[in-house]
């Protein structure tokens, strides 16, 4: 048996390519980037980037209709944009078997929330499987298809941050052929009138009674018995966390914690003195255990908040934690900074200036919303800049839109963007949305999308042209401007946001990261004796620029610096301080 070392992301890609894994769709979105990264390694699955969560789950649910074994992965936060198929695939159920991997984000590492997706599974009502290490990870996939084709289910699997990026070794199988079944026409299970519905909610029913029965019995929920003083239950990610704090209690591991093991739960209960439950997130196995009626210790001592760990847990039942917070140390503060030679920095920078009013969005450009730059508004959500912009123009009337613009990502855009430009064009607005086109989904690591021209496998293919599709909109001002120019980005923004009318900018600027793997960059350096200590150099907030305190004179560090392949400090600079090497 070969044995290697997988993160839990890998391990997930590789149970669907030896689960046999026909389809496997999703969006990039950290801390499940990675799951679709890895799929495409492998000969036999056909792996895409959707255009959103919504797209890749309704490519998934036609593929199970044909028959194919499907996966789709997401970041919990896309679970709420593919929520509207998610339901309606509980009720018409499954062909070829169907995992939706939701990856949690405890902490909020790279989310703008941390709801936990455990609550899915029993709102929609399906079953969840919930890995502790990379190689359950890998086996649960396999284990999730086959009870997602027995009970006619699509079946969630949910992991965490931790879970998806931290590495064990894991066993490794050969893979499982499983040929497409065939496709019939089902109408009446498929095509969700009321009238077909109503009955599929009923056989959806029948459907959680036979999985109710299977829980109880499954092999990964399961007792491990020890010091009986202390009980606990627990799963995932926190299974770890409290078996190192803890080695010397018992424990009820629950890989399938929905339906729930009640008979089980009670079985356990009953060997146990006293009954703990570690869950990190949500108090979702508590308030079923509660419901029971059984007496309990968990959320009366850990957080909801943040993400735990050994220490933390152990702390807090040993009294040291005070109940309510999780301390985070006395690490010195990072901020989060645009990248030396972001196409970003310059929009931002003008919009500062301006005194804009920017509602932005998911991306790297939210980082503009730090100091120096000080650009951003709001950001909630993939698209919602757009729909915001439009919100205040019309809460504050038309003068104040021409001092408002959003600002959105090309991923972004065409993931939730579109059908917000559409709206303001319909509703007669007059907004100004800047689409900040670098090429690329940047934040979660350069995955390809509509607008790139490239597929996943890195095929050439079809490119969206933002122009046309915003003219097609009805936006007859289009326009597209150089993410590196100044002079250009401010009289542009002047122009269309003063015009009275809706208008789309394309600020074009490739992704800096992305030019770094074809060339060298040639930093400048500062004339000290043309600088003057203004300092305004610094309000472009670049990594690569510092002050000298004693010199009174600027910095440049030739290793962040990509000269003249950005050049808005030099821009800025009134003294020409700023010189190639």
């Amino acid at each position: 048996m070969t044995k290697t070392l997988l993160s839990g992301n890998e391990a997930i890609a590789r149970g669907a390519y030896e689960a046999g894994v026909h389809v496997a769709t999703a969006y990039p979105g950290t801390p499940s980037t990675e799951i679709l990264e890895n799929i495409v390694k492998y000969e036999g699955i056909h792996a895409e980037w959707s255009t959103n969560e919504k797209v890749a789950m309704e490519v998934a649910m036609g593929a199970s209709f044909g028959g194919a074994r499907a996966l789709v992965a997401m970041k919990h936060v896309g679970l709420n944009v593919a929520a509207d198929p998610f339901f309606s695939f509980a009720y018409v159920g499954v062909n070829g078997g169907t995992i939706i991997v939701s990856a949690d984000d405890p902490g909020m590492h790279s989310s703008q929330n941390e709801q936990d997706n455990r609550r899915y599974a029993k709102f929609a009502k399906v079953p969840m499987l919930e890995p502790s290490d990379s190689q359950e990870a890998k086996d649960f996939v396999g284990l999730g298809l086959e009870i997602s084709e027995e009970y006619n289910v699509p079946v969630l699997l949910r992991c965490s941050t931790r879970i998806s990026h931290s590495k064990c070794v894991v066993e490794l199988g050969e893979r499982t052929e499983v040929p497409v079944k065939e496709y019939t026409k089902q109408w009446k299970k498929r095509v969700l009138v009321p009238a077909n519905a109503r009955v599929q909610h009923c056989d959806l029913e029948e459907r959680l009674k036979r999985l109710e029965k299977y829980v109880e019995e499954t092999p990964i929920n399961r007792m491990e018995m020890a010091n009986t003083k202390v009980g606990i239950v627990t799963s995932g990610i926190s299974y770890q966390y409290a078996k190192e704090a803890f080695p010397e209690y018992s424990f009820l591991k629950l890989g399938m914690s929905f339906p729930f093991p009640k008979q089980l739960v009670k079985e356990f209960a009953d060997k146990v003195d006293e009954l703990w439950v570690v869950e990190e997130g949500e108090p979702c196995v508590e308030e079923e255990i509660k419901l029971m009626g059984l007496k309990l210790t968990g959320k009366d001592k850990l957080p909801i908040c943040g993400e735990f760990n050994q220490k933390l847990v152990k702390d807090f039942f040993t009294g040291k934690g005070n109940g309510s917070e999780i301390e985070v140390g006395d690490l010195p503060p990072r901020p989060p900074l645009l990248c030396p030679g972001c196409s970003h920095r310059g929009v931002s920078y003008v919009l500062n200036k301006l005194k804009m009013v920017a509602a932005t969005d998911i991306g790297c450009y939210a980082l503009g919303v730090l100091p120096p730059l000080n650009c951003g508004d709001s950001c909630i959500c993939m698209g919602a800049s757009v729909g915001n912009v439009f919100g205040m123009e019309l809460a504050r009337g038309k003068e104040f839109a021409k001092k408002a613009v959003a600002v959105i990502g090309d991923s972004t855009f065409l993931h939730g963007g579109m059908t917000g430009l559409a709206n303001i064009a319909y509703n007669k607005g007059i907004s100004t949305v800047i689409i900040m086109d670098n090429s690329t989904t940047a934040m979660t690591g350069h995955q390809s999308h509509p607008g790139t021209g490239i597929t996943l496998k890195g095929e050439p293919t079809v490119k969206v042209d933002y122009l046309a599709l915003a003219r097609s909109f009805g936006i007859k001002r289009t326009v597209e401007m150089d993410g590196f120019n100044l002079e250009e980005i401010e009289k542009t923004i002047k122009e269309e946001t003063s015009s009275g009318e809706p208008s789309l900018i394309v600020n074009k600027g490739e992704c800096i990261l992305l030019q770094a793997r074809r060339k060298k960059f040639k930093p400048y350096k500062v004339d000290s004796e043309k600088c003057t200590g203004c300092k305004l150099c610094l309000r472009v907030g670049c990594p690569g620029v510092s002050f000298d305190v004693d010199e009174n004179c600027a910095v440049i560090n030739p290793i962040f610096c990509v000269g003249d392949d950005c050049g808005i400090c030099k821009q800025v600079c009134k003294f020409d301080c700023f010189v190639s090497t």
